[in-house]
């Protein structure tokens, strides 16, 4: 084989086992979901809300995500990526990589039964999960750069909180 056909072999291994979780069910957010989120180096930031509850004794992750109504130009669509990156965690246990089945809703103070994209896990529902709160994570990163002759700009991410904003 040549290289070239081993690389596409391996590139086409590796994104078959990267599987984006797809929404299985719709339902509203409870009254307490976990909010988290966080704000772009050039304004204006995403909320990412979520709750957890047991599915035919499994586990099962809801979520919405909301961004800032005023940011820069400069973050525009960076959302797939960014979200595609965060994951939501129980514990010890990675419920969910990668946010992408959660729908986009208006920015609000409180996401509290919201209509939100739902997942059913692998995890098995465990006494006590009722009592627990996931965490949200959205690593750090770079979203967008652009250079000149003078210099390099670069517009970053950092999990901060709820970013979007209520307004």
């Amino acid at each position: 084989m040549t290289r070239k056909t081993l690389f596409l072999l391996g590139a086409t291994i590796a994104l078959a086992a990267c599987t984006v979780a797809r929404p299985t069910v719709v339902a509203r957010l409870g009254a307490d979901p976990v909010v988290s989120g966080g704000t772009y180096s050039s304004g204006g930031g995403v909320s990412v809300a979520v709750d957890v509850r047991e599915n035919n004794g499994k586990t099962m992750l809801c979520g919405v995500w909301a961004q800032s109504r005023a940011q820069s130009v400069l973050t525009n669509d960076v959302e797939p990526r960014l979200l595609g990156s965060g994951s939501v965690s129980f514990g010890d246990d990675v419920l969910v990589r990668g946010l992408l089945f959660m729908p986009e809703v208006a920015p609000a103070p409180e996401y509290a039964g919201q209509q939100a994209g739902c997942v059913v896990t692998e995890r098995t529902w465990q006494a006590g999960d009722d009592t627990r709160r996931p965490q949200i994570h959205i690593p750090g990163q770079v979203v967008h750069v652009e250079g000149d002759d003078i210099g390099t700009f670069a517009v970053t991410f950092r999990q901060t909180g709820p970013g979007a904003g209520d307004s």
